[in-house]
């Protein structure tokens, strides 16, 4: 995961459209190649990071931990850490992380609906229907 540098126009452009649109802020928040994907799996319980690696075998273990880091950053992870040896630590949801569910949810059966007819070969995408 590349940093903007902060004097950059991408950078000013970001936080431009951050402040003026809070649907660009939101999907900024979750719109990473893996916030979702780790989200679909803390959905339902907390998870330690070698569980979380485990759902998610593509992810390499630097990027787990920084999109976790990011994610914590935005309260959308709470992290605990047990005072045990050899350390545990578990992540889950917080309730802003849970609030996101439903969208996520709506975003999957659009993502559906869409995927299905764009791979009709006769999609007129400009007046949404079937040739």
């Amino acid at each position: 995961m590349s940093k903007i540098k902060p004097t950059s126009t991408q950078q000013a452009n970001k936080k431009k459209l951050d402040l003026e649109c809070p649907g660009i802020y939101a999907s900024n928040l979750i719109g990473g190649q893996w916030t979702m994907s780790i989200m679909c799996f803390l959905r339902d319980s907390k998870l330690r990071f070698g569980e979380l690696r485990r759902c998610i075998p593509d992810i390499t273990e630097r990027m787990l931990t920084l999109q976790l880091r990011k994610m914590e950053a935005n309260k959308l992870v709470k992290r605990t850490v047990f005072a045990e040896v050899p350390p545990r630590v578990e992540y889950e949801l917080t309730k802003i992380g849970k609030d996101v569910l439903p969208i996520m949810d709506q975003l999957e059966e659009w993502g559906k609906k869409h995927k299905k007819q764009t791979a009709d070969k006769g999609f007129d995408c400009e007046n949404d229907q079937s040739i």
